[in-house]
């Protein structure tokens, strides 16, 4: 009636979403995930010929960071719209929120220069780092054009009012990125200490966007912002 015979087989048969599901781990030691990923597929791609409905997912922490790293650039397009709404309510000038907004891409140059130049790779802490990053940048730029229109509404012209109130902004604006960056660097330099692979790219993007975004604020800023007008000349179009 039947020949019973032993061959080999999987002991447990996984399913998921009614389909046949065989899980093959490994981990990650010495190098980010995203490489080696990217690495993994290119392989397959190349020298695995997958049958019929067969198909290659890779999940796990992998996953999960891909979908931390979707919600954080939603969060950051957030955070910009945010801090763009904040200017415009302090200076009452789309112009001047925009010239103050300048300094988000002058402090992202300088943390991807950092992360490339200490052999990083864009990963969720350097992405929480740029986002708050973008919160510190935009400080200097605030100083510089809230002092600008209080000289310009005192009489002053707008030459006048940028050589005085850059000299007025330089000390406060330096000596206050400077005490942030002496805080950051034990943590961007501990990178390989225990415990600290993920505030070290933080620091380090933090770090390299301070020192973009303070020395081009500096030169940026002065020329692009839109003064207000003064009283005196207010009154004297009337």
């Amino acid at each position: 009636m039947a020949e019973v015979i032993s061959t080999a087989g999987p002991n447990t048969i996984s399913r998921e979403n009614a389909q046949r599901k065989l899980v093959v781990s490994a981990n990650v030691t010495g190098r980010d995930m995203r490489s080696v990923v990217n690495e993994m597929r290119e392989a397959i791609n190349q020298k695995v010929a997958m049958p019929e409905d067969y198909h290659v997912v890779f999940g796990g922490q992998f996953e999960s960071e891909e979908n931390a790293s979707r919600l954080l650039l939603g969060l950051s397009v957030v955070s910009i719209l945010a801090i763009f709404l904040l200017l415009y309510l302090q200076f009452r000038s789309w112009s001047q929120a925009t010239v103050v907004l300048l300094n988000l891409p002058l402090a992202l140059i300088g943390g991807v220069l950092a992360l490339t130049l200490t052999g990083g790779v864009i990963s969720i802490p350097a992405i929480i780092g740029f986002i708050s990053l973008f919160g510190i940048a935009t400080r200097g730029g605030m100083l510089l054009v809230d002092r600008y229109n209080e000289l310009t509404l005192q009489g002053l012209t707008r030459q006048e009012a940028v050589m005085q109130g850059s000299m007025d902004r330089l000390l406060p604006i330096i000596m206050t990125a400077l005490s942030s960056a002496l805080a950051l660097i034990p943590l961007a330099l501990g990178g390989n200490l225990p415990g600290n692979e993920i505030q070290s790219p933080m620091a380090k993007v933090m770090l390299g966007g301070l020192l973009t975004s303070t020395l081009l604020n500096l030169v940026v800023i002065p020329i692009m912002t839109p003064m207000k007008r003064s009283t005196t000349s207010q009154t004297s179009d009337e």
